[in-house]
């Protein structure tokens, strides 16, 4: 029986095709962070600023640990895109078996150092004491829900690498309308504050795991699940790792930044540290923009490079840059313009609305330049270049916050000096990775060029 779902992105009109698979994985990140931002609103309005805090200023060091291992999902997409434009079956099924046995694994020892080091690391970071006990409840409980978290992010790259980035699109945007309706249960109904906004969390989290499992189980051809054929083939293995693991270093040294920064910000106050989680929000729905045309990149270029269509790969990239750029510029306008209106969506405090209104005006405004590496470096690990990127991130992004946050802040110690540090580091990076871009696309062109005489 022919799979329906599966789409060939290595022929027909690729404007379109970028667009049909990016559009979905757009609408459900921005619905997701809809969901999430209910999160916020709903302890920051019926909870108090503590509760806000502990919420909103956790989201580094969760990013920080699971950032390493969807890194690892990034490589199991280029390595189930490649095989399928390679036309390997038998190869995409060990692949696929070996991704969902790694997220189960990961999942796991994830688990386990979350509860360990949880409130280790909140003390590291200087949370204040009025906020670290809920910080601490709500990150064991996150941390609960990891191997639902991989799972669901692991499958779902198997998914996407096939071309099919709609249902777990809507996986995701089901998840967290159940998310939705179980935060409000548990914060207004049973009064379980910070608490019951992580259970919802994991309960969500692990209904979009089974929708995805569920999905890979009832495939037609070689993509489809089967528990009796988990095992770990060590040549697909090894190359998710190569591929993957700089892209999770790639991640974890932004998030590992955006920890000192947040230690930064502690030091300011409840108020400041609520206001940035609410202003963060914000920048979140572009960031899911860009992630969701990064992802494109990297399954059009890993399908078409497999396929040794060239000027594909090209285009990939200028039609993945220009549509995630200009969609981010349209948001930044819109939300810089009513920054203030919204900023009361997650508190009535005074304070707490002007410094979000005051990062929206200073960060999202230019946020568009987070394309510039993020698009790129998309398209390098599509190409087979996972190391670079990471290399770059680490010097550009990880080195530049952390040399700011220690000189700059350091001598003005202001909430501006801490959030100018974004568009400066955005800059920087995506500069460098776009040189490194030519610089590797040229050498590609040259090869060809020699194999063609």
């Amino acid at each position: 029986m022919k799979d329906t779902k599966k789409k060939d992105l290595t022929t027909g009109p690729l404007l379109l095709q970028i667009m049909l698979f990016a559009l979905p994985l757009t609408a459900s990140g921005i619905l997701q962070q809809l969901f999430n931002s209910c999160d916020i609103a709903v302890v920051g309005q019926f909870v108090g600023p503590e509760a806000l805090a502990a919420v909103g200023s956790t989201a580094p060091l969760i990013n920080l640990i699971l950032n390493v291992f969807m890194g690892l999902s990034i490589g199991a997409n280029v390595v189930v895109a490649t095989l399928e434009g390679k036309k390997q079956p038998e190869s995409i099924s060990r692949a696929v078996h070996t991704i969902i046995f790694l997220s189960i694994i990961c999942g796991i020892i994830l688990t386990a150092l979350g509860m360990v080091m949880a409130r280790r690391v909140l003390v590291m970071i200087e949370t204040p004491d009025e906020v670290l006990v809920l910080a601490d409840v709500y990150l064991k409980i996150y941390f609960a829900g990891f191997p639902f978290i991989l799972l669901y992010n692991f499958g779902a790259s198997v998914l996407r690498a096939k071309g099919d980035s709609f249902r777990p699109s809507v996986f995701l945007i089901a998840a967290g309308i159940l998310n939705v309706i179980l935060n409000l249960v548990f914060v207004l109904c049973f009064g379980l504050g910070a608490a019951g906004v992580g259970i919802a969390t994991t309960v969500s989290n692990a209904f979009s795991a089974v929708c995805i499992l569920v999905a890979l189980a009832r495939e037609k051809d070689h993509y489809r699940f089967s528990p009796r054929l988990l095992a770990i083939d060590r040549e697909h293995c090894s190359r998710i790792f190569r591929i993957g693991m700089p892209a999770g270093i790639q991640g974890m040294v932004f998030s590992l930044s955006n920890i000192v920064i947040q230690g930064a910000l502690n030091t300011l106050g409840p108020k400041a540290m609520a206001g940035s989680a609410s202003a963060v929000t914000f920048e979140i729905f572009n960031y899911f923009i860009v992630s969701a045309f990064s992802q494109s990149a990297v399954t059009f270029t890993s399908q078409n490079y497999g396929a040794q269509n060239f000027d594909r790969c090209r285009k990939t990239f200028f039609y993945c840059m220009g549509l995630s750029s200009g969609i981010c510029i349209l948001c930044s306008v819109v939300f810089t313009l009513f920054r203030i209106p919204l900023s009361h969506i997650y508190s009535n405090d005074p304070e707490a609305i002007f410094y979000c209104a005051e990062r929206i005006l200073k960060v999202e405004l230019v946020q568009f330049l987070v394309n510039s590496y993020e698009i790129t470096s998309g398209v390098l690990r599509g190409l087979g270049y996972s190391l670079m990127p990471a290399v770059i991130t680490l010097v550009g992004s990880c080195g530049l916050r952390l040399v700011w946050i220690s000189t700059v802040f350091q001598k003005f110690r202001s909430y501006d000096s801490i959030i100018a540090v974004y568009p400066v580091s955005w800059t920087v990076t995506g500069t460098a990775m776009i040189l490194a871009y030519a610089i590797i696309w040229k050498k590609i062109s040259d090869s060809r060029l020699t194999a063609e005489k």
